[in-house]
């Protein structure tokens, strides 16, 4: 991901436009913050701004900072009961590699659909 990477307004766009599906299909909210972080605990910091959104424990925050080169994903209490850290950890993975490429846009479009198929409740049938 390269340091000096920034969201065109098209690229925003088409980002809550995957918020937005990432939304429906799971029924857990999703945010993104794509930008520098203060201090050096960048997970506490994306902590901080997941804790300040409107339902934390039904979201999902992705914070990535493309100068450091991090990506931080914090869930709230609801959605780990659908999603586990390995399921994250993949999305983080998956998103990486989009970022080393330099497609900031497509590395946040495919975590977040990573992150919203498996966190999506499963369909139970009761006899």
């Amino acid at each position: 991901m390269a340091a000096g990477d920034r969201l065109s307004e098209s690229d925003r766009l088409a980002l809550d436009k995957a918020i937005r599906l990432a939304e429906q299909s799971s029924r857990f909210e999703f945010s993104v913050y794509a930008g520098p972080v203060e201090g050096d605990d960048t997970r506490e910091w994306a902590t901080r701004l997941h804790n300040r959104l409107v339902a934390p424990s039904r979201s999902v925050l992705i914070m990535v900072d493309p100068r450091r080169r991090v990506i931080e994903v914090v869930t709230g209490g609801d959605v780990r009961r659908h999603l586990s850290d390995a399921e994250v950890e993949l999305a983080v993975l998956a998103m990486s590699s989009e970022f080393a490429g330099g497609n900031l846009l497509g590395g946040l479009q495919r975590g977040i659909a990573m992150l919203a198929e498996h966190a999506r409740p499963q369909n139970t049938l009761h006899a």
